[in-house]
């Protein structure tokens, strides 16, 4: 069809219904304000390079995925994100959970844990157990995974500013079960930045906050090498009201920053970049949301790529948690 032929057809075809249905149009601009046509045709490809924007999946940049055959090849891993009331019930969640087929946890911590206050601390009070676990010392740690063999789940913890103690009481608990910390998969939030601009629990300023970051990196490195040092929120913009490219600028941002932090504290970008994962929104724009992916990654592969010189292809590739 060339240009001529699509401008006949829309003349012919939807004009028309334009005409009849005004409504209709309104359909076609996305929740970010991304106006999309009714249709497409190869026309409209604008002499588009398709080993520059696309490539294949598994190679550099990326866009069509890490691995080659993607989620056929291996599903992705189904967390529930869960925690209430006491570290007993969630630990009844948890166990009811793994039971049923979940291969990892996902473990929601209550705001007095995120901003570092113990349950009976009176800034407390009327928030302990609301909206996850209550965490203030290693019994509770240890009651929270209780009967539940770590060294066989992968844990993800939603957790920012106190993340590097969290962190420190589930090796603590692992190492009483008798693992050494590298047998230990799982994932910490620790993305401290994007609370200052989107949720608020934060505990210190920001310079010292990047340090605590940072310092999680190094010591997953030596000693936790299979756990995500880190989960880059994008998410968390988009609730703020981030359309969805304006998700990704101030997610890329963060990341950078931690990235050259890391760096800047005499780390190779090597050494931890390939444990860096992400965590974006899934909104109802299907289409919308798969570009806003295939960006992403093509996105990071040359951020990582070109400017801060990283030749691992590992370092390249974005991993990243996806939550409605």
């Amino acid at each position: 069809m060339t240009s001529k032929d699509k401008k006949e057809w829309l003349d012919k075809t939807l004009r028309p219904l334009e005409e009849r249905f005004p409504k209709r149009r309104k359909v076609s601009d996305t929740r970010s304000g991304i106006h999309t046509e009714v249709s497409y045709t190869p026309e409209d490809l604008n002499d588009f390079d398709h080993n520059e924007k696309l490539g294949y999946p598994g190679e550099f940049p990326y866009a069509r995925g890490i691995q080659p055959n993607m989620y056929r090849g291996r599903l992705w891993t189904m967390r529930q994100y869960s925690g209430f009331a006491s570290p007993e019930e969630s630990n009844r969640r948890y166990r009811f959970l793994l039971d049923q087929g979940q291969s990892g946890l996902s473990v929601a911590f209550d705001l007095p844990t995120q901003i570092g206050y113990d349950s009976d601390h009176e800034m407390a009070l009327g928030e302990v157990g609301k909206a996850g676990v209550p965490v203030a010392s290693l019994a509770d740690m240890e009651m929270l995974f209780d009967g539940i063999p770590l060294g066989d789940v992968t844990t993800s913890m939603t957790i920012n500013a106190t993340a590097s103690i969290m962190l420190a009481l589930y090796v603590a608990v692992g190492r009483k079960q008798g693992l050494n910390p590298s047998a230990l998969g799982g994932t910490i939030q620790n993305d401290i930045l994007k609370e200052y601009i989107a949720r608020g629990t934060y505990i210190f300023p920001p310079k010292p906050s990047m340090r605590l970051v940072t310092d999680v990196f190094r010591y997953c490195e030596a000693n936790i090498p299979k756990w995500n040092t880190i989960s880059i929120s994008g998410y968390h913009m988009s609730e703020a009201g981030a359309s969805a490219v304006q998700e990704l600028a101030f997610t890329f941002a963060n990341a950078i920053a931690y990235v050259q932090a890391a760096i800047e504290s005499g780390m190779n970008v090597d050494n931890f970049a390939g444990r860096l994962s992400f965590f974006f929104v899934a909104q109802s724009n299907l289409f919308e949301e798969i570009a806003k992916y295939r960006a992403a990654r093509r996105m990071w592969a040359k951020i990582m790529r070109n400017r801060f010189g990283a030749k691992d292809p590992r370092s390249w590739m974005m991993r990243f948690h996806t939550q409605t």
